[in-house]
C-alpha cells in the first residue's frame, strides 16, 4: 500500500512522497506570503537539490505552483482592504514584458543549471544583503508600522495616483512613490524573475521594502498579485517554447506543480491571515534569512 504513495512524475522524472511536495509547500508559503512573496524562490532550489529536478521546465512548473497557490494569500488581503491597487498595476505592466523576455533568456543562455544557480545565487545575495542592512537601519520607521490595536490602521486609505507618482496612507503614516521608477524597476525585475522561474513580484517584494521603503503589510498583497499576473504569462510562454525546444524540457510538469500548489494555497491564506500579527522586523528577517540562505547555496553549489 505504501508504494501507491511513493510517485513517479512522467514528465519530470521525479520520484518522491506525494505528501512531500504540498508539505513543503505549505510551510514554505506560509511564512514567506506575509512578506508578499509567494514561496517559489525558496521551491526552486527545493526541487533542483532535494528532487534533482533541474531541467529548465523546472521554471515553468513553479509558476504554476504560484498561479495554484497566490489567489486564496491575495484574496485575504483584498478582502483585509490592504491591497494598493496603483501599485499592483504597477508590479503588473512592469514585469509582464521582463518575465516572457527572462523566459527566453533561460532557454537560450541560461540552460546549464550549474550557471543558472551562479547567477540565480548573486541577485539572491544582493537582495538579501540589502534587506539585512536596512532593516539594521531602519528600526525607527519600523516602530511606524508595527502591529497596532486599532484594526484601521491595517486599512489603505487616500490612495491617489498619476502618471508620476502614487500616494496611499497606512498606519497613520502617508507613502509616497514614483511610478516611471516602479516600472523601470519592475522590467529589470522581470527579466530576473522569468529567468529564475517566479514570476517577477516575489523578488520585487524585497525590493519595495529596502529600496523604496514601503511597508512590507501595504505592499504584500501587490506583489503577489503581480507574481500571480505575470506567472500565468510565464507558464503560457514555458509551454508555447516547448513545442520549439523539442529535445529540451521546457513545459511544466502538472501534475508536480498541483501538488505543490495544493500546499501552497493553504499557505499563503493561512500566512495573509496571520500577518497583521506579526512584527514588521521578525517578516523581514524571514524575508532576509529565505534570500541569504538560497543565495549563499546556489554559490556554494557554483563553487564546490
Amino acid at each position: 500500500m505504501t508504494d501507491l504513495f511513493y510517485i513517479t512524475f512522467p514528465v519530470s522524472g521525479v520520484t518522491t512522497w506525494g505528501f512531500i511536495p504540498p508539505l513543503v509547500a505549505f510551510v514554505v508559503s506560509f511564512f514567506t506570503s506575509m512578506g508578499g512573496v509567494s514561496g517559489a524562490f525558496i521551491l526552486l532550489p527545493f526541487q533542483m537539490s532535494v528532487l534533482h529536478y533541474t531541467a529548465p521546465s523546472v521554471s515553468g512548473t513553479n509558476q504554476l505552483f504560484n498561479i495554484i497557490a497566490i489567489p486564496s494569500g491575495v484574496w485575504r488581503y483584498i478582502k483585509e482592504k490592504r491591497m494598493v491597487w496603483p501599485l499592483t498595476w504597477a508590479v503588473i505592466i512592469g514585469t509582464l514584458p521582463g518575465v516572457l523576455i527572462g523566459a527566453w533568456v533561460r532557454l537560450e543562455y541560461l540552460p546549464d543549471a550549474k550557471n543558472f544557480k551562479f547567477f540565480a545565487g548573486f541577485v539572491l545575495l544582493y537582495i538579501g544583503i540589502k534587506l539585512f542592512t536596512d532593516m539594521m537601519k531602519g528600526k525607527e520607521g519600523d516602530k511606524n508600522n508595527a502591529p497596532g490595536k486599532d484594526k484601521s490602521d491595517f486599512i489603505i486609505t487616500e490612495t491617489r495616483f498619476s502618471v508620476k507618482q502614487v500616494e496611499f496612507r497606512f498606519g497613520g503614516q502617508k507613502y509616497i512613490f514614483s511610478v516611471p521608477g516602479v516600472f523601470s524597476l519592475c522590467f529589470i525585475v522581470g527579466i530576473i524573475g522569468g529567468i529564475y522561474g517566479i514570476g517577477g513580484g516575489a523578488i520585487i517584494a524585497p525590493f519595495f521594502v529596502a529600496f523604496f521603503h514601503l511597508p512590507v503589510y501595504a505592499v504584500a498583497g501587490a506583489a503577489l498579485m503581480g507574481t500571480f499576473v505575470t506567472s500565468i504569462a510565464g507558464v503560457i510562454t514555458y509551454q508555447v517554447l516547448s513545442y520549439f525546444y523539442p529535445g529540451v524540457s521546457v513545459a511544466p510538469d502538472w501534475y508536480l506543480g498541483l501538488l505543490f500548489g495544493a500546499g501552497g494555497f493553504a499557505g499563503m491564506y493561512l500566512g495573509a491571515k496571520c500577518q497583521k500579527y506579526v512584527p514588521v522586523n521578525i517578516i523581514k528577517l524571514i524575508l532576509c534569512f529565505c534570500v541569504l540562505f538560497v543565495a549563499g547555496k546556489y554559490i556554494y553549489d557554483f563553487m564546490k
